[in-house]
C-alpha cells in the first residue's frame, strides 16, 4: 500500500504542481490586492525553482561527503543500487543517465578495491513487467569479464528500503565481511546511507553520478534554466523520502 501511494502521489511534491495550484487560486480570488499577492507568489516560485543557483546550493548541502579512506583499502563487496537502467519497448534493458553507478562498480572491481559486486534492484514500476534490473545487469557484468563467482544478485527489491533488507540477507549468507561500499548517485546517497544504517548494514558511502552542485557559482546561475525543474523534482523526492523513511 505504501509503495503504491508513494508512486501515485509523487506529483504532489513537484514545484510545477505548486505553481499550478497558486495560479488556480489566483484565478478565483476576487479582491485585487490578494490576487496580486498570489500572482507574485507564483512568479517567486517560478524563479526560485528555475534558476540553477538555489538548486546548486541545496545540492551541495545535501551531498554526503565520503569519509577519507586509504587508497590501498580492499573491501569484500560493493553494493550497487539499481536505477541506472530502463526498459525498451521490446522488454530488454538499456543504461540510462544514472549509469555511472554501474561504471564505478566495474572500476572498483577491476582495480581490486572491491572483491565482489552485489547488484540490488528488481522492478520498481507500479505495474511491473518481467524485467529484473539485477538480472540484466549481471549479463552486462559478464560481458565486462567480471567472473560469475564475484557477482551477487538481489533481484526482488522495489525501493531503497527493500534494497537494504534483501541485501543484508544475501550478505549474511555469503560470509563476506563488512564494511561494504555503497554505490549510488550523489542525490540519492543521503537517504540510502541512512536506510542501510537503520537496517544495521555497515556501509561506506561511495557517491557518484554528480549532476548538479559541482563547480563554482557564476552570474549565469541566476538565469532561469528549464533543466533545473527536473532536478528539483529529483531532490525534493529524496528530501521527502528521507523524512518519511527516517520517521518509519
Amino acid at each position: 500500500m505504501y509503495f503504491a501511494l508513494s508512486k501515485i502521489l509523487l506529483f504532489l511534491i513537484y514545484p510545477a504542481f505548486w505553481v499550478f495550484i497558486v495560479l488556480v487560486i489566483t484565478l478565483f480570488v476576487k479582491e485585487r490586492k490578494r490576487k496580486q499577492r498570489w500572482l507574485i507568489a507564483a512568479v517567486v516560485l517560478l524563479y526560485i525553482f528555475s534558476v540553477p543557483l538555489f538548486l546548486n546550493l541545496f545540492a551541495r548541502a545535501w551531498s554526503v561527503k565520503p569519509p577519507l579512506t586509504n587508497a590501498s583499502n580492499i573491501y569484500s563487496c560493493a553494493i550497487i543500487l539499481g536505477g541506472y537502467t530502463s526498459v525498451h519497448q521490446n522488454g530488454d534493458g538499456y543504461f540510462n543517465g544514472a549509469s555511472d553507478r554501474f561504471i564505478e562498480g566495474v572500476k572498483l572491481f577491476n582495480t581490486g578495491v572491491a572483491k565482489h559486486l552485489l547488484i540490488s534492484g528488481g522492478n520498481g514500476s507500479l505495474l511491473p513487467s518481467k524485467y529484473k534490473e539485477a538480472n540484466w545487469t549481471k549479463k552486462q557484468l559478464l560481458i565486462f569479464k567480471v567472473p560469475d563467482s564475484s557477482i551477487l544478485v538481489e533481484n526482488n527489491s522495489r525501493n531503497t528500503i527493500e534494497n537494504a533488507v534483501f541485501s543484508k540477507t544475501i550478505l549474511q549468507k555469503s560470509g563476506l565481511k563488512p564494511p561494504y561500499l555503497l554505490i549510488t548517485s550523489d542525490f540519492h546517497m543521503r537517504r540510502a546511507f541512512m536506510i542501510f544504517k537503520k537496517e544495521g548494514l555497515p556501509v561506506i558511502p561511495y557517491p557518484c553520478d554528480y549532476s548538479v552542485g559541482q563547480g563554482s557559482n557564476s552570474f549565469a546561475d541566476l538565469i532561469p534554466d528549464g533543466e533545473a525543474w527536473g532536478q528539483w523534482n529529483i531532490y525534493l523526492k529524496e528530501l521527502v523520502g528521507y523524512v518519511v523513511d527516517k520517521w518509519k
